[in-house]
């Protein structure tokens, strides 16, 4: 059965995307959805490696139109720092490519976006809340599936959508530290999976290549913890 592998909200984590490309070792191909380096401690070297992926689609998220264009960043400096240090350890080239890329991919039935239709910064969460038509204004696929808030959850709408997120790969903020993704399987299900891999040692990882500033602390802090 032909199995694609949905990856989200890798933000520079290596050995997570290690743990879940060796979990998903029989998957036919890859959707990968935003924000690919931004806030890790491996920036460049995990998009090389997602680059080693034949055939993987790919489309944007904020961090990397933030990280291509930080004029379009939030005034914060912690955020403008870490954009700083991305930028200096990536080839300028990726950075522009990575910004460039779509924003959303409709395969079939099937809408992918980095946070909704509407934003690649509104988003859903687990229980409905009150401008979820609005951020799905326009739309007519019976599937939408979305990252940003790294919770991983599904849930199907009143109206027939069914909502999608795969979770984080590489900045879980659910409570669990173990790496998420999905697989949609051929006959249209949905598997959510989690991976466990050596979350201290990316959270010390970031601290030895980006010191100890405010941003790789706080990063640090989620890689621990699972938690905002």
């Amino acid at each position: 059965m032909a199995a694609l592998a949905v990856l989200y909200d890798i933000h520079g984590n290596l050995p997570a995307l290690e743990a879940v490309l060796e979990d998903a070792a029989g998957a036919d191909g890859f959707l990968l959805g935003g924000d690919y380096a931004l806030f890790g401690p491996f920036p460049a070297e995990t998009v090389a490696r997602l680059r080693e992926l034949d055939g993987a689609r790919w489309i944007r998220g904020n961090v990397d139109r933030w990280t291509a264009h930080p004029d379009q960043a939030p005034d914060d400096d912690l955020i403008k720092d870490a954009i700083e240090a991305c930028r200096s350890a990536m080839d300028a080239r990726v950075v522009d490519e990575l910004g460039s890329l779509d924003e959303q991919l409709v395969d079939g039935d099937t809408r992918y976006c980095h946070a909704s239709p509407i934003s690649d910064m509104r988003s859903f969460l687990p229980e409905p809340v009150v401008d979820e038509d609005e951020l799905l204004e326009g739309v007519t696929e019976r599937r939408v599936v979305f990252g940003h808030t790294h919770l991983q959850f599904e849930r199907t709408r009143p109206d027939g959508i069914q909502l999608v997120n795969p979770g984080s790969v590489g900045m879980p903020m659910d409570g669990d530290i173990r790496a998420a993704y999905a697989i949609f399987d051929e006959d249209g299900s949905v598997r959510l999976r989690r991976v466990q891999y050596d979350n201290e040692a990316a959270a010390a990882a970031t601290h030895q290549r980006f010191g100890e500033s405010a941003w790789a602390t706080r990063t640090a802090q989620r890689l621990r913890t699972g938690q905002p």
